[in-house]
C-alpha cells in the first residue's frame, strides 16, 4: 500500500471545500478525514457548505461544523435551505449557490459520490463537477437504508481516537436524527472498521472516497 499526501501550494495555505445535501452528510463522510487534515494543517481555509437545512437542522449544521472546526479559525459555515428530496427540481438554483465557490480556489473538494442512490446527494455530486473541472474531488460515502455502498479506491486512515471523536460529535449534535435505525454509532465504526480493514489502517479505522481523477 502506497500513503499519498495531497500536494498543496508551497506559496499558500491549503483551500479545502466541503460539500453536503443536508446537515449531517459531511460529518457522517468524510468527518474523520476532516478531523485528520485539519490537525495536520490548521492554517487551512475551509468553506463548509451545506444546501438543504430547514431552520432546526442548520442550527444542528452550524454547531457541529464549529466543532469540528474548532481549531481552524480560517473557516467559513455556510447553510442554504433547499427543501429535501426535491434537490433535482432546484438544481438551476443550486448552481447559483456553486458558482461563486469558483472564486475559493480550493486545492481539495469533498463532496457526495456519483452512484449514491440518494437524489438530493446526486444533484451535489454533479453540481461539484460541473462546477470544477481541474481539481482533486474525493467523492465519500453516506450509509443509508439504500444499499449502496461500493469499494472505494481511496482511503485516510485515522486514529482511534479520530474515529471516536467523529461518532460522537454526530450524536451530540444532531438529535433530529436519532430516531432513525441507521443513525447508530455502530453503523458509523463498522463502516469505518470495514475501510480500515481494507487498507490496512494501523489503527484498524479509515474513511473510503471514490476519485475519477488523480495525477501522480
Amino acid at each position: 500500500m502506497l500513503n499519498l499526501k495531497p500536494s498543496f501550494p508551497a506559496d499558500r495555505v491549503p483551500r479545502i471545500l466541503f460539500l453536503g445535501a443536508h446537515s449531517d452528510d459531511i460529518e457522517i463522510g468524510c468527518g474523520g478525514a476532516a478531523l485528520r487534515l485539519l490537525s495536520e494543517h490548521p492554517n487551512a481555509e475551509v468553506r463548509w457548505v451545506v444546501l438543504g437545512c430547514n431552520p432546526i437542522r442548520a442550527i444542528e449544521a452550524r454547531q457541529s461544523a464549529q466543532e469540528f472546526l474548532r481549531n481552524t479559525p480560517r473557516s467559513e459555515i455556510v447553510t442554504h435551505d433547499f427543501p429535501d428530496a426535491f434537490f433535482p427540481s432546484r438544481a438551476a438554483d443550486m448552481k447559483r449557490c456553486f458558482e461563486p465557490l469558483k472564486d475559493f480556489q480550493p486545492d481539495l473538494i469533498f463532496t457526495h459520490c456519483g452512484h449514491d442512490h440518494h437524489q438530493d446527494h446526486r444533484v451535489i455530486s454533479e453540481l461539484t463537477w460541473n462546477t470544477f473541472r481541474n481539481h482533486l474531488i474525493l467523492e465519500y460515502e453516506v450509509p443509508k437504508y439504500d444499499a449502496d455502498l461500493r469499494s472505494p479506491g481511496v482511503f485516510v486512515a485515522l486514529t482511534k481516537d479520530q474515529c471516536e471523536a467523529k461518532v460522537s460529535l454526530l450524536m451530540k449534535h444532531f438529535a433530529t436524527q436519532r430516531g432513525k435505525h441507521w443513525f447508530d454509532p455502530e453503523v458509523f465504526k463498522g463502516l469505518m472498521r470495514i475501510r480500515g480493514l481494507e487498507c490496512c489502517s494501523p489503527s484498524g479505522y479509515a474513511e473510503g472516497f471514490y476519485a475519477r481523477k488523480i495525477v501522480l
